[in-house]
């Protein structure tokens, strides 16, 4: 037997896969160019096809506030249990909070 694979993006089949309409390389440039403030919430929604400044898997889904903002790149704030993390992530990988977005 081969020992399993413990890369960055291990387990991460179905987290990372798009519907069959959303694939393709380059995201919208709308979603590239939304101005984000800060304090604003967002939620971190990893896009597999920008792999630039893609977080880790862990964070997939969870709600954060913008702390930072570093050239292209945003500084997030995100608990994770009793920890508060920082994350620096582009826009591609964010969406806007909305309540639509948690479930």
């Amino acid at each position: 037997m081969v020992k399993a694979s413990t890369g960055y993006r291990s387990k991460t089949r179905n987290m990372l896969r798009k519907h069959i309409r959303e694939r393709g390389g380059v995201p919208r440039l709308s979603k590239a160019l939304y101005p984000y403030n800060i304090g604003d919430k967002v939620v971190i929604y990893i896009n597999s096809s920008f792999h630039d400044g893609m977080p880790h898997r862990r964070f997939h889904g969870l709600t954060g506030t913008i702390v930072d903002k570093r050239g292209k790149a945003y500084v997030i704030k995100v608990n994770l249990g009793d920890k508060t993390k920082t994350i620096i992530t582009y826009a591609v990988h964010l969406k806007p909070f909305t309540q639509q977005n948690t479930q």
